[in-house]
């Protein structure tokens, strides 16, 4: 019996510790006026995306689902409407893994949306495979595909005035690298079929969006545009779609104990898109709902240069 009592006093201690430290839960106390503002949101139509969008259109915000699959995107606008009362939340086709899709959807956009004041780049995954350009599929996805979205799209951001970008990293940056040698001889950041192979080309993928933002901060400076970039917290989505069956099982019930749901892990995001007075923070990363410190490699600006420049040449830019 004794032994019992100290072994629940055990799990009990750890699930008390993990709950505030590794899935600590936050509030947004942003409360920026975002009404008759227009936001784009990558991946809007599930999970932390579908959170985020729920709570801007609830605000007044006219919210643009840039997403893949247009069911989807349909059924969570219905969801939005039917929970918000917002008339003001649409699709727009977008494909990460396709460069061409990404000019086209900006085109369409600069064509017939007059204003832009919020850009969340919040779509991600973990997965194997290439994209239509034939890169890594991670390296694709989660940060080229949202590279050149934010490049086409900063000069209307700039004409609203105060606009930001947000874009979704995660803590797992902080096991990344980039091999700049690897991709430009591999057009990738990572490969291969075993978990532990994709898991690394993810943690890579989310370095490269925490520098994205740092040396975009650079390039904003002198304008009325910032940028932030964030780590949501351990959230239960879809983002691990694509692993197998055993991870499913295995991760399944700890996901049910512990992970946040989407709305907690929309706060974060929400933070960077609402808080005023975090104008001087630009570039800099947040988790639950305040400003990080990064390591010296997530900071480093002749990395983040050389990725930007890099980026450029990938999406045919220079």
């Amino acid at each position: 019996m004794f032994h019992l009592l100290v072994l629940a006093a055990v799990l009990l201690g750890g699930y008390i510790f993990l709950t505030q430290t590794l899935f600590k839960r936050s509030k947004c106390r942003g409360n920026a006026a975002v009404a008759g503002k227009t936001v784009v949101i990558t991946g809007g139509n599930t999970g932390i995306g579908k959170a985020t969008a729920l709570h801007l259109a609830r605000k007044g915000a006219r919210v643009i689902l840039a997403c893949r699959n247009r069911d989807k995107a349909e059924a969570a606008i219905a969801d939005i409407q039917q929970e918000t009362g917002s008339t003001d939340v649409l699709y727009m086709h977008l494909d990460l893994a396709s460069l061409k899709s990404v000019r086209c959807f900006t085109e369409t956009f600069l064509k017939t949306e007059s204003r832009l004041d919020l850009l969340i780049n919040n779509a991600g995954l973990v997965a194997d495979g290439r994209t239509e350009d034939g890169f890594g599929i991670q390296f694709g996805v989660n940060h080229l595909g949202h590279f050149l979205l934010t490049c086409l799209l900063l000069e209307r951001l700039k004409e609203a005035g105060g606009g930001r970008v947000v874009t979704l990293s995660s803590m797992a940056h902080r096991w990344g690298n980039i091999d700049f040698e690897a991709l430009a001889a591999n057009k990738h950041l990572g490969t291969g079929r075993y978990s532990w192979q994709f898991f690394q080309a993810y943690c890579n993928s989310k370095l490269c969006n925490v520098l994205f933002t740092h040396e975009l901060a650079k390039r904003l400076k002198g304008t009325s545009v910032t940028c932030y970039s964030l780590h949501p917290g351990v959230v239960r989505t879809e983002l691990s779609r694509h692993v197998s069956l055993w991870q499913k099982i295995f991760i399944e019930p700890v996901a049910q104990l512990l992970f946040l749901d989407p709305k907690a892990g929309a706060q974060t995001t929400l933070h960077c898109a609402l808080q005023e007075g975090i104008e001087p923070l630009s570039g800099r990363y947040f988790a639950c709902c305040t400003v990080q410190e990064v390591c010296p490699k997530a900071r480093d600006d002749a990395v983040a240069r050389k990725l930007w420049e890099v980026s450029e040449r990938l999406c045919g830019l220079s």
